[in-house]
């Protein structure tokens, strides 16, 4: 049994013609327009905060206490909902986070043959056109798990939003999974 929203399925019918076919007019392109933002802190399985320090250049994992969060550096994300005309993969969305009065944007690049997850400065754009190396695909992290998600990154179909440990760093990266994969590292709560 699949529960479907008004979110999940566009469509726009234009008229009935001969033997009662639909018609379809003006069909939106495959684009992904900014539709609302959530201001959230993002948790992993073992309930630490992901937090972004541009001047070292990564993005962790980490044990917070309440007063660091109250400051707020680095680990207040904002997730930007695009509306899609390709609802099937899951909810397009983009994250952002400010540190220092500067914004920052999540986006994977390939370094070195190997995906790598960057912060990068400047702002998400309204809208994106064609593919982008900023959008994620939110997804419940299981059937039975609705509070937790993952993300899989949308321009390399299996690879997700994930931790890995380095050292004492528990660093956000990019992983590769087999479909249906049930993985801990890229359960993420918001």
């Amino acid at each position: 049994r699949v529960k479907m929203s008004a979110e999940e399925i566009l469509v726009c019918p234009v008229k009935l013609g001969e033997n009662f076919c639909l018609y379809f007019d003006e069909l939106e392109c495959d684009a992904l327009c900014k539709d609302k933002t959530l201001q959230r802190v993002l948790r992993n399985v073992n309930s630490q905060l992901l937090v972004v320090r541009p001047d070292l250049n990564v993005a962790a994992f980490e044990d917070v206490t309440d007063q660091e969060m109250q400051s707020g550096k680095g680990m207040h994300f904002s997730i930007h909902i695009y509306k899609t005309t390709t609802p099937l993969a899951g909810l397009p969305v983009a994250f952002s986070v400010q540190v220092g009065g500067k914004n920052y944007y999540m986006c994977c690049e390939r370094e070195c043959g190997e995906m790598i997850v960057r912060f990068k400065e400047g702002e998400v754009p309204k809208e994106i056109p064609d593919e982008s190396n900023i959008i994620f695909f939110k997804r419940t992290f299981t059937s039975c798990c609705s509070k937790a998600f993952k993300f899989e990154y949308s321009m390399e179909q299996g690879m997700f939003l994930a931790f890995e440990e380095e050292g004492c760093l528990r660093k956000l990266i990019l992983k590769k999974l087999l479909k249906d994969e049930v993985d801990e590292t890229t359960k993420i709560s918001l």
